[in-house]
C-alpha cells in the first residue's frame, strides 16, 4: 500500500479526514523524507502548491500527525522543533548522529537497543514501546579540516 493511502486509513480510524491541505503537508514530508524539517520549512515548501495555506494550518496538521504517531517531533538542542516521518518498516524511531561543528544530521536505521529493551522488561517489568537515541559529537573530517559550519564542511553530503 502506498504511504498516503496507509496514512489516510490511519486518519479514518481516528475519525479524521485527510483533507487536500493535510495531504499536501504530508507529501512535503514524504518528498523530504531524509530531512528533518521545521514547521517553517514545511510551510515554505507547501506554499508552492497551496499559496493560501496558513502557517497555523501547518502547525495544527503537524501536531495531529504527531498525535497519530505518523511523525515524530524532535529537538536536536538548537531550540527548533523538527518533524520526522515514522517509517512503516521500523517498530521504533531511528537514531541520529549530530555533528557539533557542521550540524550535519545522519540517521541510523538499525535498532541497536533491542537487548536493552528486553533487559528493562525482564528486570523492571517495564515494556518499552518506543525510544530515541541521539549521538552528539564531531566528524573526523570536521576536526581535520577545521570546518566552521555546514557551508564550509566536507562532512555534509
Amino acid at each position: 500500500m502506498n504511504p498516503v493511502a496507509n496514512i489516510s486509513q490511519q486518519f479514518a480510524a481516528h475519525n479524521y479526514k485527510l483533507t487536500p491541505q493535510r495531504e499536501a503537508i504530508l507529501r512535503v514530508l514524504l518528498d523530504q523524507e531524509k530531512e528533518h524539517l521545521s514547521v517553517e520549512e514545511v510551510y515554505m515548501l507547501v506554499k508552492r502548491s497551496y499559496p493560501h495555506l496558513g502557517l497555523a494550518t501547518v502547525y495544527r496538521t503537524l501536531e495531529l500527525l504527531c498525535e497519530l504517531h505518523i511523525v515524530e517531533k524532535m529537538n536536536f538542542g538548537d531550540g527548533v522543533a523538527r518533524y520526522d516521518l515514522r517509517g512503516e518498516d521500523h517498530e521504533h524511531m531511528h537514531h541520529h548522529l549530530i555533528c557539533n561543528v557542521c550540524g550535519k544530521l545522519e540517521e541510523i536505521k538499525e535498532d541497536w537497543l533491542t537487548e536493552l529493551e528486553e533487559r528493562v522488561a525482564r528486570e523492571y517489568g517495564f515494556l518499552v514501546t518506543d525510544h530515541r537515541l541521539d549521538f552528539k559529537g564531531t566528524y573526523h573530517s570536521c576536526k581535520e579540516t577545521g570546518c566552521k559550519g555546514e557551508k564550509d564542511c566536507r562532512a555534509v553530503s
